[in-house]
């Protein structure tokens, strides 16, 4: 948690792999105050790769916690959580960011029209049509997985040490997997919020804009607390 002033409510799985600077979990990573919370019981292969159902109240539970805390909008650390964001923002009573994917429709119209949108994901075989569906992700979009790979064991095992350089190799060559097996993209998202610190280096191996929880946030948080320009 930083700051009593903080705006933006941040709900945590329940995790022990390192956050690094960019990554969403990290607080240096935000211009701006976050708040966290953590959903006890909620790891990356429980919500990734199990049903998140049964973990719904626990994450309203700790929403509602961020809101009486002053928080006035909600977001999540995982882009699987598209799922439950509907029930959460009804639950709440606030906006709720839940996953990245949920900028797909902006990008798409953003793109020439002979462009889609790619998707990386940590997991592509658990990245269901109901996801896409409710983040409103377009039928037309490719999706990569980076499944059996160094960065994926560390974030789904919930493992207590990360290699970033090898995670940044892993996800550099699924994005130019990407690229070659759907050279119509256009744009890319990273579904997993663990990605971001590795943004900056897909862009340079594909030449393609990446947009992630980050970018997603940063535009989100400007709602909840709109700059003050001076008088004319």
């Amino acid at each position: 948690m930083t700051g009593p002033a903080a705006r933006l409510g941040i709900l945590m799985l329940d995790t022990q792999f390192p956050r690094i600077p960019g990554d969403v979990g990290n607080p240096v990573t935000w211009p701006f105050p976050v708040r966290y919370a953590v959903v006890p019981g909620a790891t990356p292969q429980a919500v990734v790769c199990e049903d998140p159902e049964p973990l719904v109240q626990d994450f309203i539970t700790a929403g509602r916690g961020l809101i009486d805390a002053g928080c006035t909008g909600i977001a999540t650390t995982c882009g699987f959580l598209a799922l439950i964001r509907p029930r959460l923002a009804a639950e709440l009573g606030a906006p709720v960011a839940a996953s990245a994917l949920e900028q797909a429709a902006q990008i798409q119209a953003a793109l020439p029209p002979d462009q889609n949108i790619g998707v990386l994901t940590i997991s592509a075989a658990s990245l269901s049509p109901r996801h896409l569906a409710v983040a409103g992700v377009p039928d037309t979009c490719a999706i990569e997985g980076v499944e059996d790979t160094t960065f994926a064991r560390s974030i789904l095992g919930n493992q207590t040490v990360l290699d970033a350089d090898a995670a940044r190799r892993d996800l550099c060559s699924a994005a130019r997997q990407l690229v070659a097996r759907a050279p119509q993209t256009g744009a890319i998202i990273l579904e997993c919020t663990n990605m971001v610190p590795y943004a900056a280096d897909i862009t340079r191996a594909t030449g393609r804009p990446v947009f992630s929880v980050y970018t997603y946030l940063l535009w989100f948080h400007e709602s909840l607390q709109p700059p003050v320009f001076p008088a004319s």
